[in-house]
């Protein structure tokens, strides 16, 4: 133990004296990527060379979670490095939908990293909410470039309503061309013209969310949920790590390599072209398929290349470790859920193990409600699927959940679900205000 103190002061004592300035903090976030979807963790005939190259001068994180296993959620977690339950938003915002995203009344994660000295800017997938007040620009962005919605047509920019959604700021627009490569082309530019500020980018990319559609399949017929992995999905998977590169060369080109922190992962688990493995489960699960996805963070001066941690986190942690780096003040009232991951950065420490929770509720815009409950704590998992289904598995030797240990470790197994109750009770009561009871009420109803 007092060798491990000494490396972590000698860690912090070093971390300290490196960064009298601020480091530049660019997070990029893929949309649906399964965790087996990149060479680095695993996939074969996909090539992902940048994203492979980022991981060689960096970190990978094999035990990375999602905060949910669908993206509104998630989004609005690293948002508020909160359990997303806190401000009420358990769902995907709905197409076009009033009154749903990350309210005005919350403090964003771009507000604190503005108030800190700042420049920020979002390359992307909004996704928390259409209305004035709930937009990127009324969140702390100085800039935004992409949709506000979940997913659009790449290449005429309109959701499944028809709805065009392609903004600049506070203004739609027409736009030419692939909307992952627009989006790295505004990345980049924002980059560029950042070479004296300290900046946060978040570059948050729609690929490989369907419609599936690669960047050579314009003139090929459209459709909202049909493709394949061969013919759609892996391009593009590949055209995402080309975007990436461009982001990761354009921080290099500036001189900016340095002092700046590049943060790679994914809002949820893949889909149905994805590849999870070696986990069970798809997005919308809270199987590992569902939540685990991959990360990387590079940062030369302070993270060793070639290195891995096994060190189970989530997004929240993300948000905790850039408002550290940043020195930013955070409201009293909002305490944050996540951990500073420095001393794993910087130091490569394991640090103490503490739950991570999840939940997946009721959902008031589809057909069939799903509510699953999990926890894990170190290597154990405790999932509850439905009401009446209880699973525990050891993920370090079951890595698939393929066998249930909740009759044979009866005794852990209560113990997890009362640590899981115990939290669900100190984030629910946010969750039932008015609007967000009567969403689940007619929920209800649908599917009763």
């Amino acid at each position: 133990m007092k060798r491990v103190l000494i490396v972590f002061a000698l860690t912090l004592f070093l971390y300290q004296g490196a960064t009298a300035e601020k480091p530049n903090l660019v997070f990029i976030l893929a949309d649906d990527l399964g965790y087996g979807d990149l060479g680095c963790f695993g996939a074969t005939y996909i090539k992902t060379p940048h994203l492979d190259k980022l991981a060689n001068g960096g970190m990978r994180f094999t035990s990375n979670y999602a905060n949910s296993s669908i993206c509104s959620p998630t989004r609005a977690a690293f948002m508020t490095g909160r359990y997303f339950q806190r401000v009420g938003l358990e769902w995907a915002v709905w197409y076009q939908a009033p009154g749903e995203g990350l309210p005005p009344t919350e403090t964003s994660l771009a507000t604190l990293l503005k108030n800190a000295g700042y420049q920020t800017a979002l390359a992307g997938k909004w996704h928390l909410g259409y209305e004035h007040g709930w937009r990127p620009n009324q969140h702390g962005f100085d800039r935004f470039f992409g949709c506000l919605g979940g997913n659009v047509n790449y290449f005429e920019y309109y959701d499944k309503t028809g709805t065009h959604d392609l903004f600049l700021n506070e203004e739609p627009i027409k736009g030419k061309g692939y909307l992952t490569d627009m989006t790295a082309d505004y990345a980049v530019q924002f980059i560029n013209e950042m070479k004296d500020h300290p900046f946060f980018l978040f570059a948050s990319f729609n690929a490989p969310h369907f419609p599936f559609q690669g960047p050579d399949d314009q003139n090929e017929p459209f459709s909202w949920n049909q493709g394949t992995r061969k013919d759609h999905y892996a391009s593009m998977v590949e055209s995402l790590d080309e975007a990436v590169g461009q982001i990761v060369e354009a921080v290099e080109a500036a001189g900016l390599s340095k002092n700046t922190l590049i943060v790679f992962t994914s809002d949820n688990g893949g889909e149905k072209l994805a590849r999870n493995t070696p986990f069970r489960g798809l997005k919308g699960s809270l199987w590992e398929g569902g939540i685990r996805v991959p990360a990387i963070a590079r940062w030369p001066t302070h993270i060793r290349a070639a290195t891995a941690s096994n060190h189970p986190i989530q997004t929240i942690d993300w948000s905790a470790t850039l408002l550290n780096l940043a020195e930013a003040e955070t409201p009293n009232n909002r305490p944050l859920d996540g951990v500073n991951l420095i001393p794993i950065l910087t130091g490569g420490l394991d640090m103490e193990q503490r739950p991570l929770f999840f939940r997946r509720a009721l959902d008031p815009h589809r057909n069939k409600v799903i509510a699953q409950r999990a926890v894990r704590m170190g290597d154990w998992k405790y999932l509850e699927a439905d009401s009446e289904e209880r699973f525990l598995f050891n993920l370090r030797t079951d890595k698939a959940e393929s066998t249930n240990l909740v009759n044979k470790e009866a005794t852990r197994a209560a113990e997890m679900k009362s640590a899981l109750d115990r939290w669900e009770a100190d984030v629910d009561p946010p969750l039932y205000n008015q609007r967000s009871q009567a969403l689940i009420n007619k929920a209800t109803r649908t599917n009763n």
